[in-house]
């Protein structure tokens, strides 16, 4: 008899109203949204990485160049 009677209060919404699923929606926004973020952080984070590795190949070239007496045309 239990499964049968009304258990939620006068004031509360059914388990699959709109509130919830709004709730669930931002959730997943939130969540999509830092995902991104993070992913644009790490995106970035290799493009740093790229080039001071580039910088850094660069200026050992220019040194052999220097050292072996090559110029650069």
């Amino acid at each position: 008899m239990t499964m049968l009677m009304h258990t939620r209060g006068p004031f509360e919404g059914a388990p699959n109203s709109s509130e919830r699923q709004d709730a669930a929606a931002a959730d997943a926004a939130e969540a999509r949204l830092a995902m991104i973020k993070r992913f644009g952080m790490y995106a970035l984070t290799l493009l740093l990485a790229g080039s001071a590795l580039a910088g850094i190949i660069a200026l050992k070239a220019i040194a052999v160049f220097h050292n072996l007496n090559m110029t650069l045309h």
